[in-house]
């Protein structure tokens, strides 16, 4: 389970260029539930992902993790934990490396390992297994350097080797957004069955309406660093591309609305 509780990241306080990225999110995500989280651009739905990753640290507010407070855990410990998968689908992998070394490197992170004893018969053996499931030949092709793979071969790589030692918590940043939309379907509908059959928490920050539908069991809709919906259980069952547009209309309203009001007090007082 992962608990964020009033959760505050301000960049660039007190210049001209401030912004209130997060504004005291509070949010609780189930073991085993599968979380999109949408919004407009500035909407502050990649900085909550990145303040769980811990790219950076929060103003305030507190970060645990399956009982584990992580609020003041530095990236590369909380990685131990949390696996992610990046919007770039050539971030995350070692373009030089094989392919099988690639996934060598992610079978033992966080222990010590050389390339020259890892891929052993019976490793490469489970490495083949496991990439044969990607249903895309490359178990053919274990020696190729990752580099030379199309992106979204590289993608769904990616999302194995994220997901290789079942972590606590997995993030999704916009992982199918640089895809074409027939390798981004794919990619999607690996991701289902992988958080499916493994069992995975996961978060995914997406800005695609219908992948906010079909995939996870729940949708967060931020909008100014604040959670502004919540569509779970039956609401979530029932919630079509035309419901998240409406939302979004609504909200956008309000800011047309809260402006004109502000304006209106502005000249009174002038």
């Amino acid at each position: 389970m992962l608990k964020i509780k009033e959760l505050c990241k301000t960049f660039s306080p007190g210049t001209v260029n401030e912004v209130r990225a997060l504004r005291g999110v509070t949010l609780e995500i189930q073991e085993g539930s599968f979380t999109a989280v949408i919004g407009t651009n500035g909407s502050g739905k990649s900085t909550l992902l990145n303040a769980v990753a811990g790219s950076f640290e929060a103003d305030s507010g507190s970060m645990e993790l399956f009982g584990r407070i992580i609020t003041n855990w530095p990236e590369h410990k909380r990685a131990l934990l949390i696996g992610r998968v990046f919007q770039n689908p050539f971030a995350g992998t070692a373009a030089g490396m094989t392919i099988a070394e690639n996934i060598g490197m992610a079978m033992r992170r966080g222990q010590r390992w050389s390339l020259r004893t890892a891929i052993t018969k019976r490793v490469r053996e489970e490495i083949s297994d496991k990439v044969k499931t990607l249903k895309m030949g490359l178990e053919d092709r274990l020696d190729n350097p990752i580099g030379t793979l199309s992106g979204g071969q590289r993608q769904a790589l990616t999302l194995l080797m994220a997901t290789w030692l079942k972590p606590q918590l997995l993030l999704l940043d916009e992982h199918t957004a640089a895809l074409d939309p027939k390798t981004a379907a794919k990619v999607a509908e690996l991701t289902r069955e992988i958080i499916t059959r493994e069992k995975l928490t996961a978060m995914m920050v997406t800005h695609s309406m219908q992948q906010a539908v079909d995939l996870p069991d729940r949708i967060i809709m931020m909008h100014k660093g604040n959670i502004v919906e919540d569509y779970k259980d039956e609401m979530k069952a029932r919630a079509r591309v035309s419901d998240l547009i409406k939302a979004f209309e609504r909200v956008q309203k309000l800011d047309l609305f809260d402006s004109s009001v502000a304006e209106l007090l502005e000249q009174q007082y002038v």
